[in-house]
């Protein structure tokens, strides 16, 4: 199984994933053209994609799709609801309706997330390994960790570092909102549930979405290590996403 985060971010969101004869991306939250370039250094064309799947509907995340959807015959997952919050026409779309998607060689949870938006999902990616995908949220529902427990890999949001945050310039209505139930994970949410989440399967854990002002790798690192140290658990790769920089992972 092949992961690559293609971009991680406030600028723009997208990942990568192949196993077998499936390739799948989540989210095109960069532009198409940025899109094709960054999956040709992997050996891969657009054309060749099973489908997206959309977590929600913030231009860090679909930026690139109204340009996709218009070049390729690619089926497009997400909700009604996401839907309505779009004013252009997508060409394949297939609605989620249910908990599980089955697409080709994967199958596909949904988890729902609580973000500023009319509708938010997470993904688990089942192959003969699991990804659990997760970003863009104020919190988990505790009705999910049975489910999310011990899966190979983890892309999971560390948004923000809470000092850096409410010591920036950002206006405090904006800085109530990323903190709120429907904002988004900090370092220190992102390392508790973490740390309760991981076990002995977990191979890689990779921390998403950094804010670039409000946060570090540093301070993100360290806050999963001490988390993680509390709970005598050790994982043994443990990245940082970047906007710029892709990370291929094989489980």
């Amino acid at each position: 199984m092949k992961i690559i985060v293609l971009a991680s971010g406030s600028k723009g969101n997208s990942t990568y994933i192949e196993y077998n004869n499936t390739k799948i991306l989540i989210d095109i939250g960069i532009s198409c053209l940025s899109l094709e370039k960054k999956l040709r250094e992997f050996g891969v064309s657009c054309n060749e994609l099973d489908a997206v799947l959309i977590t929600h509907t913030h231009t860090d995340h679909i930026g690139g799709l109204k340009t996709f959807s218009k070049k390729y015959d690619v089926p497009i997952y997400m909700t009604e609801i996401m839907l309505n919050d779009i004013d252009y026409t997508i060409k394949s779309i297939e609605y989620i309706y249910e908990s599980i998607l089955f697409i080709k060689d994967l199958s596909v949870k949904v988890i729902k997330t609580s973000h500023d938006v009319d509708d938010s999902n997470a993904y688990i990616i089942k192959g003969d390994k699991e990804v659990v995908y997760i970003t863009d949220t104020g919190y988990i529902n505790r009705k999910y960790y049975r489910t999310l427990l011990n899966k190979e890999v983890y892309i999971f949001e560390s948004n923000h570092d809470v000092e850096l945050l409410m010591n920036s310039k950002y206006p405090y209505h904006v800085k109530t909102r990323i903190l709120g139930d429907r904002g988004h994970l900090s370092n220190k949410d992102s390392a508790y549930y973490l740390s309760k989440l991981v076990g002995n399967s977990t191979k890689y854990v990779v921390l998403a979405h950094l804010s670039e002002e409000n946060n570090t790798d540093e301070l993100a690192l360290s806050a999963l290590n001490n988390s993680l140290s509390k709970e005598n658990k050790n994982v043994e790769h443990i990245e940082i996403a970047h906007q710029k920089e892709s990370i291929c992972i094989e489980v």
